[in-house]
């Protein structure tokens, strides 16, 4: 572990991980310390961990908060682009544990972070505590996501979209631009958006490969921890019917909410989101 001005890197295997903490592991509790659940929050591909201190800081009210950047995104390192890949990005989270001496973490992954999340919790099923995946599936269903971009925007929103799973790198940019505002029905805090440091290589390489190539679905059995599947019923990127699907293949295991009036990554719900996260932490 290292400082630079202020900063605090993890070394993790080949990479230094950008890593800040929030909120006490032991807090006072009568004549003795309590300890409370550490909380790790994954990011998605492109992106880092910045939007989740808007969202998810009053949770150490109930827990230790753990905020960091994946190999090859935001502030940390990148390591080879061949380890741009859910392996090792879930192998980061273990051994990122182990360097912190976290054990039994509740992990929460948002959109391909959720992803992760699920990989980290097939290869090492004894680890996690809990699980919540926002706006997260065991795998891209094509023909769902471009039905649902037909339902939210016509027959041209639905062809850019099939352009684009065509060829997600080189038609990238049109379909952010044209099927971008179907997201969500409700805008992001465009302050929240110009804080995160955008590193498209990443993004690029994950698009470009495993994007669409993964498929967790037979491997769900493997997953022992309770898992929180929070999801909304007008996303086209993951839409309700794959998260069901992933709750049909969970069980018992799972507690489904279902948000009717949200799209992908649940803005404009994030008071409930934090609430309903807050009491499945606890």
């Amino acid at each position: 572990m290292d400082a630079r001005f202020g900063l605090v890197f993890v070394s993790v295997g080949d990479v230094r991980l950008f890593v800040d903490i929030d909120g006490a592991k032991l807090v006072p509790d009568g004549g003795s310390m309590r300890e409370r659940p550490t909380v790790i929050l994954l990011h998605g591909t492109g992106g880092d961990h910045t939007p989740f201190k808007e969202n998810y800081a009053a949770l150490t009210a109930v827990a230790q908060v753990v905020y960091y950047d994946q190999r090859g995104n935001g502030r940390s390192e990148d390591g080879s682009p061949e380890r741009w890949t859910l392996d090792w990005w879930a192998d980061d989270l273990r051994e990122l544990c182990n360097a912190l001496g976290i054990e039994r973490p509740i992990v929460v992954g948002a959109s391909m972070g959720g992803v992760v999340a699920l990989t980290y919790a097939v290869r090492y099923p004894d680890h996690p505590a809990k699980l919540v995946l926002v706006s997260a599936a065991a795998r891209v269903n094509v023909g769902r996501s471009v039905a649902m971009y037909e339902r939210l925007g016509g027959a041209d929103v639905r062809q850019a979209a099939e352009r684009f799973y065509a060829d997600p790198v080189g038609n990238r940019e049109e379909y952010l631009r044209i099927c971008g505002p179907y997201f969500n029905p409700r805008r992001s805090n465009p302050e929240i958006l110009s804080r995160v440091t955008i590193r498209p290589e990443a993004a690029r390489h994950f698009l470009s490969g495993e994007f669409l190539q993964s498929d967790l679905t037979d491997r769900l059995s493997l997953i022992r921890c309770p898992v929180l599947l929070l999801a909304g019923e007008l996303d086209p990127i993951v839409t309700i019917e794959d998260t069901a699907e992933l709750a049909a293949a969970l069980g018992d295991r799972v507690q489904f909410v279902r948000f009717p009036n949200a799209g992908h990554g649940l803005i404009g719900e994030h008071d409930t989101v934090l609430r309903v996260t807050a009491e499945f932490v606890r």
